[in-house]
């Protein structure tokens, strides 16, 4: 019996998709609202969890595991694009500039632990992340080339994907592929259950960021304020 697969996990993390994307750093990016420092920390932690499930999906796919091995298309890689990005903002010296946050860390040791115990569950990691970049890409790069006033590609290589022409050809095969998976339906649950727990450990990493944008926003409004202030003017700022 073929095991629908994609819309398995089209289906089961549509309320967890929803929830990442409300929280409050996304919410603000969405609107246009982007601190540099924040986003910087945020692709410091990308490269962390990226640079972790390459690592374990390449041997896995080198290996020829049945299940991981044909969904990790080199194609999709963001690593390489990561350290281009890393350099932009820390500057050449980058890797001695950055370190994984405390979210990070945790959703790199989840990478690594089920990649020891339980492999299969690595698909869930790799739809959730991977196509999600490759789906709203190119309209997240808009938002933070507009709100860091950047060039085309000045730190944000993580959104450009040279090696897909066609976005929705290569998407077709994506879903193609995770429902030829060799499983049953006890390992799609399991699967769909992990991406669950990836969108999870995203929306930690962005909670995290949260406290340093507020700061920002905060440095922001004081600035105005206090040159309200300076100017002599009484008229309401805030209603």
């Amino acid at each position: 019996m073929t095991i629908a697969l994609a819309s398995q996990l089209r289906e089961g993390t549509k309320k967890a998709h929803t929830m990442a994307e409300n929280t409050g750093f996304v919410s603000c990016f969405l609107k246009g609202v982007v601190d540099k420092a924040s986003y910087r920390t945020l692709v410091a932690d990308l490269y962390f969890v990226y640079d972790a499930m390459e690592q374990e999906i390449g041997k896995l796919r080198a290996a020829g595991h049945p299940v991981v091995g044909p969904v990790g298309f080199p194609e999709l890689n963001r690593r390489e694009s990561l350290e281009q990005d890393l350099a932009y903002y820390f500057g050449e010296g980058w890797r001695n500039s950055v370190k994984a946050t405390p979210a990070a860390q945790e959703y790199v040791a989840r990478i690594h632990q089920i990649a020891q115990e339980s492999p299969e569950l690595l698909v869930g990691h790799h739809y959730t992340r991977y196509i999600g970049d490759l789906s709203g890409g190119q309209i997240l790069k808009a938002i933070a080339q507009k709100a860091m006033n950047l060039g085309e590609h000045d730190g944000l290589r993580f959104y450009a994907f040279d090696a897909i022409p066609d976005e929705k050809g290569f998407k077709a095969n994506y879903r193609t592929t995770l429902d030829a998976l060799p499983i049953d339906q006890a390992t799609a649950d399991r699967i769909v259950a992990e991406a669950n727990h990836a969108f999870h450990l995203n929306m930690t990493m962005f909670q995290e960021l949260e406290g340093n944008l507020i700061a920002a926003i905060g440095k922001v409004l004081f600035g105005f304020l206090t040159r309200r202030q300076r100017s002599g003017s009484t008229e309401a700022v805030l209603s």
